[in-house]
């Protein structure tokens, strides 16, 4: 028997209304929207409001991803929520977002990958649907960083954002379509790079930790930039290879939206086209997990996807985590 392919049969997101500038963040911290922009391509992002949480926008955009369609929530099969800014440490998001959403007969888990999180979900949950163990698959990123930011340190308050966006994964109607490969990586050596160093069981919340501002993200950006322009560009290059594709057959390249020099140097590092490659990172910052299934979800949108397309996705973050998807659109 050939392997069942699991293919995306749905997409959406869901970004807070709040809109935070480059000159809203110059009253906070010692930064300028020239430096934003000159070293991030970042122009404006979106953060939450109070009492607006993570499983918030992932049913938000799981809401959006069914708009104007025949949605029962209780054929969901299961549910996977990429983050690393849950709600709470448990129950998981994805519980959460099963009451949500209405889906009782479905089962889930949270998974931290950081920024190459919802790849790592993505292949994750494919293994259900290629196995015929399940029929449909929840998949969501979603992230608030704005939760964990020092918005007094503009290393890293102005690079974030939050965002959620979510994909349906159901079986493919023919082997040519849908995922095709995934390639996923991770070196636990990079960890010191790019990390929150409490809130876990190594260093238990304490009058301490929150004095020593260690529930914030701490970046090395100068390793992480090095690192993820190799590894990105690296990954990419190596699931064509092993299926038999070259950067010229891509319809569109999604990496994630970290850094717009970072995107700038693994496309022309793979010989792309402006035209083969999707950014949105001036209007939402790094959302993480959310990153390329918002962009991906955006360019379904702009008509810029059509069926048979290839579609490349690839990123990377803590961990160091690194990965890439090869998938035909449906």
């Amino acid at each position: 028997m050939s392997k069942i392919r699991a293919q995306i049969t749905a997409t959406g997101m869901f970004v807070p209304e709040r809109r935070v500038t480059n000159e809203d963040l110059e009253t906070l911290v010692n930064t300028s929207d020239e430096w934003i922009q000159e070293r991030t391509g970042i122009l404006e992002r979106r953060m939450v409001s109070d009492g607006q949480a993570n499983s918030d926008l992932s049913a938000k955009a799981i809401e959006n991803a069914f708009e104007g369609k025949d949605f029962v929530p209780e054929e969901i099969d299961l549910i996977i929520v990429a983050t690393v800014t849950p709600d709470m440490m448990f129950p998981s998001t994805a519980c959460l977002v099963q009451e949500k959403i209405g889906a009782k007969n479905a089962w889930g888990f949270d998974l931290s990958g950081a920024c190459s999180g919802f790849l790592y979900a993505l292949s994750t949950g494919a293994q259900f649907i290629q196995t015929g163990v399940h029929k449909k698959v929840l998949v969501v990123g979603t992230d608030v960083m704005s939760s964990i930011l020092d918005f007094e340190d503009r290393k890293t308050c102005v690079l974030f954002g939050d965002g959620a966006g979510a994909v349906l994964l159901e079986p493919a109607q023919n082997n040519e379509e849908g995922i095709i490969d995934s390639l996923l990586h991770s070196d636990g050596s990079g960890g010191k790079f790019l990390y929150m160093p409490s809130g876990g069981s190594l260093h238990p919340t304490s009058h301490k930790t929150v004095d020593e501002k260690m529930h914030y993200v701490h970046q090395d950006g100068r390793n992480v930039f090095k690192f993820a322009v190799k590894l990105m560009t690296q990954v990419s290059h190596d699931i064509l290879k092993k299926n038999g594709y070259t950067p010229e057959d891509i319809s569109l390249f999604i990496p994630h939206q970290a850094n717009l020099r970072i995107i700038q140097s693994a496309v022309k590092r793979l010989n792309l086209r402006p035209e083969q490659v999707a950014i949105n990172i001036d209007r939402y910052a790094n959302t993480t997990a959310a990153t390329i299934p918002m962009a991906l979800h955006e360019a379904y949108k702009q008509n810029r996807i059509k069926k048979g397309d290839l579609l490349l996705l690839a990123s990377f973050g803590a961990g160091f985590t690194w990965g890439s998807v090869l998938l035909r659109w449906t």
